[in-house]
C-alpha cells in the first residue's frame, strides 16, 4: 500500500470504531473489534475486517447489523474526513484470530503429550 492508503485505512479504522462503539446504537452488533481496513487503489471501496466475541450466531447477527447500518456508518465518516468522496464500506468476518487459538490449543496439546 501506498502512504496514502495506509493513513486513509488507519483513518477510517479509527473513525468506524468510534462510530459503531459511540454512534451506532445496535444492540445485535455486540463486542466488536475492527482488525483492519484494506483500501482499493482508486479509494473507491474500503473492507473492513472485523472479529466479534462470542458464537458464530453472535457474529451473523452482527454481519447483518452492519449491512444493514452501512450507509449511516459512511455518511457519518464523510462528517468526519476531509477526502472528496468516502470509500464504500464492505464488512468482512476476520477469522485470523480464531486461526491462531486454534493453532495455539494444537500445540498446547502437543506439549502436553510430552
Amino acid at each position: 500500500m501506498t502512504m496514502k492508503k495506509d493513513k486513509i485505512a488507519g483513518i477510517i479504522q479509527k473513525n468506524v470504531s468510534e462510530i459503531i462503539q459511540f454512534t451506532l446504537k445496535d444492540p445485535k452488533i455486540g463486542f466488536i473489534t475492527i482488525t483492519d481496513v484494506s483500501v482499493t487503489g482508486d479509494l473507491s471501496i474500503a473492507t473492513i475486517f472485523v472479529s466479534f466475541l462470542g458464537k458464530e450466531e453472535r457474529a451473523d447477527a452482527g454481519m447483518k447489523a452492519l449491512e444493514r447500518s452501512k450507509g449511516f456508518i459512511r455518511s457519518e465518516l464523510a462528517k468526519r474526513m476531509t477526502i472528496r468522496k468516502v470509500p464504500e464500506l464492505k464488512f468482512k468476518i476476520d477469522h485470523s484470530l480464531d486461526r491462531g487459538n486454534h493453532i495455539e490449543a494444537i500445540i498446547r496439546d502437543m506439549h502436553k503429550g510430552e
